[in-house]
């Protein structure tokens, strides 16, 4: 074992290797020092040729334990899609039970993103004290006591209560998932992984819209709400054989076990190389939340922050919660026949999410983007010009729904959540995650709470149109804000914003 300990004023003790023990002990610039190690180190292994075939499936393994492991944590937004979407199917049947008018129903559908806004408010603060994992554990037995509650609730003070605590166990989920999958995961395939999260959400709200069409028939929302323990205890299994986050491990000081973890994912001379990078980050002063909106980090947080309005904004969320309802505007009067409708655009969505995941460590982020907020802005513009026909025509109003989907699940879908787990300080990942994360609830809570009020006095068409709007702003600030991190490290991209 190689020997050897430094310790600085932040009260580091741990063992270095050589290459760590040159970075830390020499009087260099650390960005320069790491870029250089890097690129030395992907040279030699270009020039010496070929890998051998012990190499090969060393490589493989390592990363199949990677896949396994951002799998298992991917469940978190499958519960985020399930929970955040049951609502979409029991709208009908709860609003008829309680008696709620327009404005009651749209604060029952937004209570869960009001406390999906607290949960990411504290979310980055409670992983950064207490670790990835033990966070998401007990989110997970969050999530599964108050689905109870939401399915029993005999009284709408308590149905609301349940699924404020439900949304502040969404809105930790929303912020951890990525974050701890970008963690984990190499720079050749993190975008794929990353997107995970994303594919779980949309297989979360196709599971949703599932289980809505199969208890509309009885209109039992009750075990709607109720279904959801079985993915929370799916979650909590997976979770207790993950490991602890390598890069939060180090922030500890807890070298040795974060390079232990790095070395499942990379192999031993990917493992030097990303300890080189990232002992040098950790060892640096601390930075504070509120130094976030200092020069040197206003270009991330603004493109985070950016990125997170327009997601929501343009329209997405008010698809997925009330697309019943908009069924129904669009001829399809029965429950069972609008439930079905929406179950079938929710899959669609979940298969759109999965050819997406290649595309962006191959394609890139920034394209991507662009492609797909233009995408939805002409299909945000062809609903509005269904709505506005004498007669509408079901068929055309489900496929431009379809065809707005696949170009949100290619572009400000993933991107949002890849981008946002990748672009900020090491030190302070997790809380500055957590304001971009507090955006898009925000944002998202918003759109929730007005959907039914435009509907209501501007009809379907204008609302439609609104959002297309709202997609040019997007398009014109990813065109210029939002920079292209396909094929780097974490550390690289922290250091591209100096």
């Amino acid at each position: 074992m190689r020997e050897g300990h430094a310790s600085g004023s932040n009260g580091l003790v741990a063992e270095y290797s050589p290459i760590e023990s040159f970075l830390l002990m020499a009087n260099v610039s650390v960005n320069a020092a790491t870029y250089r190690l890097a690129t030395a180190a992907r040279k030699e292994a270009t020039v010496q040729g070929p890998l051998d075939s012990a190499e090969v499936d060393q490589g493989a393994r390592h990363h199949r334990r990677t896949w396994i492991n951002a799998i298992s944590a991917a469940v978190g937004g499958l519960l985020f899609g399930y929970d955040t979407s049951v609502i979409s199917g029991a709208i009908l049947f709860v609003r008829a039970h309680f008696h709620w008018d327009s404005l009651t129903t749209e604060v029952a559908v937004s209570t869960v993103l009001a406390g999906a806004l607290l949960g990411a408010s504290a979310g980055g603060y409670l992983s950064d004290q207490f670790g990835r994992k033990p966070l998401q554990i007990a989110n997970a037995v969050i999530f599964a006591v108050f689905a109870v509650v939401t399915g029993t609730a005999n009284t709408s003070s308590l149905f609301l209560i349940g699924r404020l605590m439900v949304g502040f166990s969404v809105g930790v989920t929303s912020m951890i998932t990525p974050l701890y999958i970008a963690e984990i995961s190499p720079p050749t395939i993190r975008g794929a992984l990353v997107q995970l999260n994303q594919l779980m959400i949309s297989v979360g709200v196709a599971i949703a819209y599932g289980v809505a069409w199969l208890l509309s028939g009885s209109g039992n929302w009750r075990l709607m709400f109720i279904s959801a323990v079985l993915p929370s205890a799916a979650l909590l299994i997976s979770l207790v054989f993950l490991p602890e986050s390598p890069r939060w491990l180090a922030s500890k000081g807890r070298l040795h076990a974060a390079r232990s973890i790095l070395g499942q994912i990379y192999g031993p001379l990917e493992t030097e190389v990303a300890m080189a990078q990232l002992v040098p980050v950790i060892r640096a002063e601390k930075v504070r939340l509120r130094d976030l909106f200092l020069h040197r980090f206003r270009k991330p947080l603004v493109a985070g922050i950016g990125l997170a309005i327009f997601q929501q904004v343009t329209g997405v969320n008010a698809i997925i919660y009330y697309t019943p309802i908009i069924m129904q505007t669009a001829g399809f009067h029965s429950p069972s026949r609008a439930i079905l409708a929406t179950f079938i655009i929710g899959s669609m969505s979940a298969l759109f999410a999965v050819g997406a995941m290649p595309l962006l460590d191959r394609v890139g982020r920034r394209p991507l983007l662009l492609i797909g907020i233009a995408g939805m802005f002409v299909c945000l513009n062809l609903l509005g010009y269904c709505f506005g026909m004498a007669h509408i025509h079901r068929l055309l109003v489900i496929v431009v729904f379809l065809s707005y989907l696949a170009f949100f699940q290619i572009g400000l879908g993933p991107v949002f959540w890849l981008l946002i787990s990748e672009i900020y300080p090491t030190r302070v990942r997790g809380q500055a995650m957590s304001v971009a994360t507090v955006t898009v609830w925000a944002a998202d809570w918003l759109v929730a709470l007005t959907f039914l009020t435009l509907l209501d006095h501007f009809g379907a068409r204008q609302s439609f149109e609104l959002y297309g709007l709202a997609c040019i702003a997007a398009w014109s600030f990813s065109f210029f804000f939002i920079p292209e991190t396909k094929g780097r490290t974490l550390e690289e991209i922290e250091a591209g914003w100096r």
